[in-house]
């Protein structure tokens, strides 16, 4: 890897995403050496994914260049690599580009997506966890109307026009909402040729009520949004099967659709070598103690989503959100420095902020510790926070002008089809 040798302790960081950051920003001035190793050299700001989705965004001004935010940093060296294993016994990490060796390894690798076993979904069904993820359902929402207006087949055309999203989090809701405000905007003056009043945009919910992790009045509300939207909310039902055309599930409810996104869980990314039933637990999640240790490894740590601390508040883990990744790598990082000189470490405590998620133009909901509201305030707290979060200066810049403009032409620039997303599963 042509890391130089150093009398500094090493500590490797994997994953360059929330809890990453937060725990370089910790180290980048102290006596370490310290090593990111990430599959991409950006860091990505997963909560305005879907917007790049339904070209609400450029993807550029949600990624921002890992080796320009630690540029600054003495000692802090950035690899791009894909990790294989880790040898803990060895203090050794494998990548595709050579080993390293390390004094202290932090594993901040996050979430995938979780299909629960579900091989034929997981084949056919669309996501949007990484940035080629969100152009490629971009291209394919884009190219399902290129050729709704192609085909004299009428079934063949609704299901190009049938969306069905599975999981009703933040991540379904939003992506729902966006959609909804396309077909009422956007889609009748791009395709004046082709009946839009048929785009049917399917919510599709296991749970008994939408975003089901904040509160009821919230879940409510958001409900009330979605359906004012047109956007079809099924509660209590379940997507079983996917075939790239069918989607059944375990009700009378049987979809047709060219497109189903599937947002119903995620579960964590673990590397081989601390993968097994001794270190994780349910949803693949690294166990941890209050100090993100890995129970049963020294000087190995887990943060963020991967990582699973559990408590009397929080007995399966704390939310596989941004906040609790961020508050963990910060934390983390202050107690190897703690570690390195001598000084006993601070176990981990969790400040939850709150829970916020759009719904549209002038509609989202907020849960705060003492206050819950919703409507235009709770609408623009959400794109503060999301602008206030964002790495940048000219990504904060270029987000608020493109949300601006959006909001004052109701329009979205960047429907573009940049690269064709080849739709083998309708084959």
């Amino acid at each position: 890897m042509n890391i130089p040798t150093t009398s500094f302790p090493r500590v490797v960081i994997i994953g360059g995403g929330f809890a990453g950051i937060s725990i370089a920003k910790q180290l980048g001035k102290q006596e370490v050496q310290a090593v990111l190793i990430d599959r991409h050299n950006y860091h990505t700001f997963q909560p305005l994914l879907y917007q790049v989705s339904t070209g609400g965004l450029e993807p550029d001004s949600i990624a921002y260049p890992i080796r320009k935010i630690v540029k600054d940093y003495p000692n802090f060296y950035f690899r791009l690599a894909n990790v294989e294993s880790i040898d803990a016994e060895q203090k050794n990490v494998r990548t595709d580009i050579g080993d390293l060796s390390y004094d202290y390894l932090i594993i901040a690798t996050g979430s995938e997506t979780n299909f629960f076993g579900n091989d034929e979904i997981e084949k056919n069904s669309m996501v949007m966890k990484t940035i080629p993820q969100s152009l490629n359902l971009r291209s394919l929402i884009l190219e399902n109307f290129e050729q709704a207006i192609l085909t004299s087949d009428l079934e063949e055309r609704n299901a190009l026009m049938n969306f069905v999203i599975v999981g009703a989090g933040p991540t379904g809701v939003e992506l729902a909402g966006a959609l909804a405000e396309i077909k009422k905007g956007i889609l009748p003056k791009d395709y004046p040729d082709l009946d839009t009043r048929q785009v049917k945009i399917n919510l599709v919910q296991g749970a008994s009520r939408v975003l089901p992790a904040m509160s009821e009045e919230a879940s409510e509300k958001a409900e009330d949004y979605l359906q004012s939207l047109g956007v079809d909310v099924w509660k209590n039902l379940r997507v079983t099967t996917y075939d790239g055309e069918w989607a059944k599930t375990n009700g009378k409810p049987i979809f047709r659709t060219a497109t189903l996104i599937w947002s119903a869980g995620v579960k964590g990314a673990t590397i081989p070598g601390v993968d097994g039933k001794e270190f994780t637990t349910r949803g693949n999640r690294i166990s941890v103690n209050e100090f993100n240790q890995i129970k049963g490894l020294d000087d190995v740590y887990a943060v963020g989503d991967i990582a699973c601390m559990q408590s009397e508040v929080y007995p399966d883990g704390h939310p596989m959100m941004a906040q609790p990744a961020i508050q963990q790598g910060k934390h983390l990082g202050k107690n190897i420095v703690r570690k390195i000189n001598g000084k006993e470490m601070k176990p981990f405590q969790y400040y939850d902020k709150g829970s916020m998620a759009t719904i549209g133009r002038n509609k989202a909901v907020v849960d705060l510790p003492r206050f819950k509201f919703q409507g235009f305030f709770a609408w623009f707290v959400w794109m503060f926070v999301h602008l206030f979060f964002l790495i940048g200066f000219r990504n904060r810049l270029v987000v608020f002008i493109n949300w601006v403009y959006n909001y004052v032409r109701f329009d979205r620039e960047a429907r573009l089809i940049i690269r064709p997303f080849k739709n083998t599963k309708r084959r």
